[in-house]
């Protein structure tokens, strides 16, 4: 990695000197900083993107950027821009192609991840286009696409990929288990699932993959970067791809930064044209190691633990959702527990789990005893009724679409709106 980095940097840094943020920061240092100087270079924070939008970080001229995006929302403050030149979605689709999914033209890609502005939607289309595949773009943020109707798509058009936020098939489970019949009779055809958008748990993926009989493969990334930061290997480990990124690992506590292991992910991007980025902050708690995989990529593994200021002290530790996670889809999957949120009081854990009634107590029993030996004794579960997490008819909902009607043949005043037809 190091001969990549010594050879991509001063490119990288040169196309990022144009733009209006980097201008001042780079001035005179392009030519002399290498990969071992970077840490005299200030990092560069969401606050910094939030500042500049729209066009403060534009790096090249506007008549050159094919596509604007926004981040997803899920840190709080203003969205942060992103751009894209056409030579920067043919690398992003390069990342993609790179990874343990092959889409052909035998599949059916069912996008179920948000399409607004967000980069990752827009990436698997365009990949799944690319391999010949037909794409059917269930947007997760619009209120035509119900559950129901996902439940539908999957099962009506033989959906072999699906690619979501790894809730989603939760919900999707949850919406079988309340409208009828198993995951699997659902989407008989389903071979995998590409999970992106979360954190996930090794035991929250294997109960996905159990529920769906799919494979399930996770995909790493944010839009500020250009999406994908990380694929998985044909062995199923995540690697991030450091011949496209300059990784540090940041110690928040302390301010320095080092090539591998638990911290704060910081990337300067070192082939992206529109928007290059120098040191940025991406916010993700991670561990980061080298080292051989028996796939003999010569990349860094990386584990994404969550939002590093969504950590919460549990017993005199940070802790992350992941690691809740983790334990929660420890339970046994007959049990039957889908949606969990968790809360601390004290330092200690407060999980609510939904759970059928008559295995409530187990649950709460079972969960109880692990989540202690996990994070310390105090830990409290409670078992809660199906539909208290997420409702049940929003689950089932068959339709939120409305369209404007102006004229009607019936004498009542039907308004300027009438339902769309139930997703059957």
């Amino acid at each position: 990695m190091r001969k990549v980095w010594e050879d991509r940097l001063p490119e990288a840094l040169a196309r990022a000197s144009r733009s209006d943020f980097y201008r001042p920061r780079l001035e005179g240092r392009v030519s002399r900083t290498g990969p071992d100087d970077l840490a005299v270079l200030p990092l560069t924070t969401k606050d910094d993107l939030r500042a500049g939008y729209p066009f403060g970080m534009l790096a090249v001229p506007r008549r050159r950027v094919v596509s604007y995006h926004e981040s997803s929302g899920t840190s709080a403050g203003r969205t942060t821009a992103s751009f894209h030149t056409e030579a920067d979605w043919e690398e992003m689709l390069d990342r993609f192609r790179r990874g343990r999914t092959s889409l052909g033209p035998d599949d059916t890609v069912l996008v179920r991840v948000p399409y607004a502005m967000v980069t990752i939607g827009h990436q698997v289309h365009a990949a799944a286009r690319a391999a010949g595949a037909m794409v059917v773009p269930a947007d997760a943020r619009s209120t035509a696409m119900t559950y129901r109707r996902v439940l539908g798509l999957l099962r009506d058009l033989e959906v072999t990929v699906a690619a979501a936020l790894p809730t989603e098939p939760l919900l999707w489970a949850a919406c079988a288990r309340e409208t009828g019949g198993s995951p699997r009779e659902h989407a008989p055809h389903l071979r995998t699932l590409i999970a992106t958008g979360e954190p996930l748990s090794d035991a929250r993926r294997n109960r996905i993959g159990e529920l769906w009989g799919c494979d399930v493969v996770v995909s790493y990334g944010n839009s500020e970067c250009g999406s994908s930061l990380a694929g998985e290997c044909p062995e199923g480990t995540l690697h991030l791809w450091a011949d496209r990124y300059l990784p540090e690992v940041l110690d928040p506590a302390t301010g320095r930064t080092t090539r591998e292991g638990n911290g704060r992910l910081v990337v300067t991007t070192l082939y992206r044209e529109a928007m290059p980025l120098v040191r940025y902050d991406t916010g993700d708690a991670v561990e980061l190691s080298y080292g051989e995989c028996p796939c003999g990529w010569a990349l860094p593994r990386i584990r994404v633990l969550g939002r590093w200021d969504q950590g919460v002290e549990v017993g005199g530790r940070t802790v992350f959702g992941s690691q809740v996670e983790e334990v929660v889809f420890g339970l046994p999957a007959r049990l039957g527990a889908l949606m969990w949120r968790a809360r601390t009081h004290g330092g200690r854990l407060h999980v609510r789990i939904e759970v059928p009634e008559p295995d409530a107590a187990e649950a709460v029993a079972v969960l109880t005893g692990d989540l202690d030996a996990a994070f310390g004794p105090g830990c409290r579960v409670e078992a809660v009724p199906l539909g208290t997490l997420v409702p049940l008819d929003e689950l089932t909902r068959a339709s939120h679409v409305a369209k404007p009607r102006y004229l009607s043949a019936a004498e009542e005043d039907t308004g300027l709106a009438y339902p769309a037809p139930a997703a059957p």
